[in-house]
């Protein structure tokens, strides 16, 4: 009331006649434009994530930006504005898929911490609509940084899309030394062979039946199935391609990570280069 009458009473008088303390009113706008600025805040943050951070990241963004606030008053918020994060919807399930009965053994052993880069990558692939038919997103992963270094669209799963991914890869493949992916007949093939063998880069493969043992590439897929695919409506396949290069460079460059301390690929890649110097 006092608010909204301002421009024609006296802040005072309108204090006295309601017989409010004017200490009072004033706590009580400064809590209300602190919450204003705070509401704008995480509306901003939830905005340029594309739609996808929980309360978890949005808190440590707003640290970055000197708020310090509990989960809870986050989670309120975002309630209140109607913000409703793409993680909260069912997700997509994958289809099964025939295995190759190659005898190679899985030489990463789940070892997903890799210390320096490139010493690991793996791989996988998943499929999206575009003008109602089935295309599919092959990325590279690069396990020291969780960075995707590589990656391809296509109308068909096999060999070729795989490559394309591997081609893409603006490091030095010589730098690699083990390539890891499940058992799809798409990564183990004579031109995928022919492509590891030129750069001397050593293969790895998940045990059948068993994603846990590509559990990086699995939860990549599952966040560019959350945040990218879901949703989406592409006409073409190179409306799908220029998109899906625009997300990567945001994954890489911005999106922040919980298993790198909430920084992003890039951040957490250039942070391990100044200890190392």
């Amino acid at each position: 009331m006092i608010k909204n009458n301002e421009h024609k009473y006296s802040i005072s008088a309108m204090c006295k006649v309601l017989q409010l303390p004017r200490s009072t009113y004033y706590y009580e706008e400064k809590e209300r434009e602190s919450e204003d600025d705070l509401t704008t805040a995480i509306i901003d943050i939830f905005q340029k994530s594309r739609q996808n951070y929980g309360t978890r990241q949005i808190k440590i963004e707003l640290k970055k930006l000197g708020h310090r606030v509990s989960r809870r008053r986050i989670g309120r918020i975002k309630n209140e504005q109607g913000l409703v994060s793409n993680y909260t919807v069912a997700q997509f399930k994958p289809h099964s898929t025939k295995c190759n009965e190659s005898d190679q053994k899985n030489e990463l052993d789940r070892d997903f911490n890799q210390e320096y880069e490139l010493t690991a990558v793996v791989s996988d692939l998943t499929y999206v609509r575009v003008n109602q038919k089935w295309h599919y997103i092959c990325v590279f992963v690069n396990l020291f940084n969780r960075e995707i270094i590589g990656f391809s669209t296509g109308p068909n799963k096999d060999a070729t899309l795989v490559y394309r991914a591997f081609a893409s890869i603006q490091n030095d493949l010589r730098k690699i030394e083990y390539f890891h992916t499940d058992r799809g007949s798409e990564f183990k093939n004579q031109l995928i062979d022919k492509g590891l063998k030129t750069f001397d880069i050593k293969r790895s493969l998940s045990m059948k039946g068993c994603p846990y043992d590509n559990a990086v590439a699995e939860a990549t897929f599952k966040i560019v199935k959350t945040e990218f695919v879901r949703g989406q409506h592409f006409t073409s396949l190179e409306e799908l391609t220029r998109e899906l290069q625009d997300y990567v460079h945001w994954f890489n460059h911005i999106r922040i990570h919980g298993t790198l301390g909430y920084l992003s690929p890039i951040e957490y890649k250039l942070e391990h280069l100044k200890k190392t110097v």
